[in-house]
């Protein structure tokens, strides 16, 4: 299947983690410097929502053809290909001049890491084996809080600092050097591998999705700017049609022999149709969550950048603690045993960050949140570690690959989505409440709250199926 069956060796790990850590920590950094870009371009709070979900928009649409291209080319070119165009575009992101350039340069930071993040897990599953292979996957997975971490903290030191006078210009520019050293060493230290026979790329439905989350994203984001005129409206109800369109072009490419971008016979899977309900009410949430808390800390608050970005350090560290011993978890207790603790952690970390707001008010600090949102944090690494391994569950080793690159462009649409969905509830309540920060957010984290309610709940309806084979194998295994 591979030209190349030679380890990364550990130089080789390092740098796909790092090109792994690229696009996570520029998501954290982002939320940090939200308030610096808008009293320096004259951001309105819609264009911030379009700052952050345009990225993830992109990143989402592009993430299968980036497989793709990946499996067809050589995955070690696709990776220095995504992080030399991540690189540009960070580039292009901290000389941004206005919020259109910025929006642009966005767009072109989501398509670069949607070309590297494919490369890494494959090159990973292609070239190693057994234990190196676990632990590899063991970091892959908790890397997310220790980019999580470095991102606030990093992020908001880079933009309080204001080095050479450019304030959150620099959360970007730090990328380039990064990828530089990256793309430096890459070709001497990761291994090239790539499929023998290549596989087709359903240019088709990948523009259907993007039209789709385009006619979502932009009535969301500006529904409440433009009083929800009849251009938004028209935007969603095409949704109908351009999703009829895009069943009928998968389903005949699957007659034909064709991969299409969503396979139906694979969403006739309930393991797959399950892992797109948690990709739909957590992915989404989660990215609005850690958008609206920025909002609300900078603007609301009147935190620095640096304390914003402090604030989250309790949820870095345990979402890493987590994610480092949930494999573990998995394995004793079964998958959806792991997830309902998991929701029922991140339910009352929700409910305690409510109680917060109510108490402190205005007056909270990175050390009030510290107890609610290290809990939100622990959550959500169990529900992240929960998500693959739940959607794959049913998946045969020859579809490993089109289920993975449904769940993953799922994942990072919701994550797109989250944003402008939630942050047009956050603004919202704003408007409400009278500006009052601290009772908008609880509306928000309120409506969060219902939906991992809800997530709970279809859990419980499906666990029969999702977790009794796993307790066999566990009492076979003992």
């Amino acid at each position: 299947m591979n030209t190349s069956i030679v380890s990364p060796g550990r130089a080789g790990l390092i740098l796909l983690l790092t090109g792994q850590m690229l696009p996570l920590i520029d998501t954290s950094i982002t939320n940090v410097a939200l308030d610096s870009i808008t009293r320096s371009l004259q951001a309105t709070a819609t264009e911030l929502e379009l700052i952050v979900a345009l990225y993830g928009v992109a990143f989402a649409v592009c993430l299968a053809l980036g497989s793709k291209l990946g499996d067809n080319l050589g995955r070690r070119r696709l990776f220095m290909t995504g992080v030399a165009i991540f690189g540009l575009a960070s580039l292009l992101c901290g000389m941004a001049g206005s919020v259109e350039q910025l929006l642009a340069a966005r767009i072109v930071q989501g398509a670069g890491a949607a070309l590297i993040v494919p490369q890494i897990l494959a090159t990973l599953h292609v070239t190693l084996k057994g234990t190196a292979h676990a632990k590899a996957i063991s970091l892959f997975g908790g890397i997310g809080g220790i980019a999580f971490i470095v991102g606030q903290m990093g992020g908001g030191w880079l933009v309080s600092a204001d080095i050479a006078g450019l304030g959150w210009r620099n959360a970007f520019f730090i990328n380039v050097p990064i990828c530089l050293v990256v793309l430096a060493l890459s070709r001497r230290y990761v291994p090239e591998t790539r499929r023998e026979t290549a596989s087709r790329i359903d240019w088709t439905g990948t523009a259907l999705l993007a039209v789709m989350l385009c006619c979502l994203l932009f009535p969301m984001a500006l529904g409440p700017q433009w009083h929800w005129s009849w251009p938004l409206k028209a935007a969603l109800i095409a949704l109908i049609p351009l999703a009829w369109l895009m069943v009928q072009n998968a389903r005949s490419k699957e007659r034909n022999g064709d991969h299409p971008l969503i396979p139906p016979r694979l969403m006739q899977l309930g393991s797959i149709r399950f892992g797109v309900l948690i990709a739909m009410l957590f992915f989404s949430v989660w990215s609005g969550f850690m958008f609206c808390m920025a909002l609300t800390m900078q603007t609301g608050l009147g935190m620095a950048p640096w304390q914003s970005g402090n604030s989250f350090i309790a949820l870095g560290v345990t979402y890493f603690v987590s994610a480092w011993f949930a494999p573990r978890l998995i394995a004793r207790y079964s998958t959806s045993n792991i997830l309902l603790i998991g929701l029922g952690i991140q339910i009352a970390g929700l409910l305690a960050l409510i109680a917060t707001f109510r108490l402190w008010g205005m007056q909270n600090t990175a050390l009030t949140l510290a107890p609610a949102t290290g809990l939100v944090g622990y959550g959500q690494a169990l529900i992240v570690n929960s998500f693959y391994r739940i959607g794959m569950r049913d998946i045969q080793p020859d579809d490993a690959g089109a289920a993975s690159a449904i769940l993953s462009t799922l994942q990072q649409a919701a994550l797109g989505l989250g944003p402008a969905i939630f942050g047009a509830i956050l603004l919202h309540a704003l408007q409400h409440h009278h500006g009052d920060y601290a009772r908008a957010i609880n509306v928000f984290l309120a409506v969060e709250t219902g939906m991992m309610i809800a997530l709970a709940l279809a859990t419980v309806w499906m666990r029969h199926r999702l977790s009794l084979p796993e307790v066999k194998r566990c009492q076979l295994a003992k």
